[in-house]
């Protein structure tokens, strides 16, 4: 089975601040199991080591990382490596707009009949919004 992760890095979410990305970079791929992504953050990538996991979700048939990121790059801005020397060729970081995360919190609560007068989103609705696109 493989598992489709999305991580986050509060120094990289500072750096993308400070150099205009914005502050909401996440890291989004997929493995062949559970074991791998923790690895795969203990490692981390783009030269830190403060990565840690947002949501990771096992998916029944199998995805190659390459597959994951091109459904990602045609609704969201995937950060090219080859433009800021930080990244260190790292792909799979990914600039999410809170309005579209906002949006989507608001149609799926609206579809489940729940109340949405109250919608602050977190990094783990991030990486919800981030899965969802993966596998649609």
């Amino acid at each position: 089975m493989s598992t489709l992760y999305v991580a986050r890095s509060a120094k990289l979410c500072k750096w993308g601040a400070d150099v205009g990305l914005g502050k909401n970079l996440f890291k989004v791929g997929c493995v062949d199991g559970d074991a791998a992504v923790e690895s795969l953050i203990k490692d981390g990538w783009a030269g830190e080591t403060d990565w840690t996991l947002v949501k990771s979700q096992e998916i029944e048939h199998p995805m190659d990382e390459e597959t994951v990121l091109a459904k990602l790059g045609r609704k969201g801005k995937a950060i090219d490596p080859m433009l800021y020397p930080r990244l260190k060729g790292t792909v799979g970081i990914f600039k999410v707009s809170p309005t579209d995360v906002e949006n989507h919190l608001l149609i799926a609560q609206a579809l489940a009949n729940r109340d949405i007068s109250k919608i602050k989103v977190k990094p783990v609705d991030f990486g919800t919004f981030l899965i969802h696109n993966a596998l649609k």
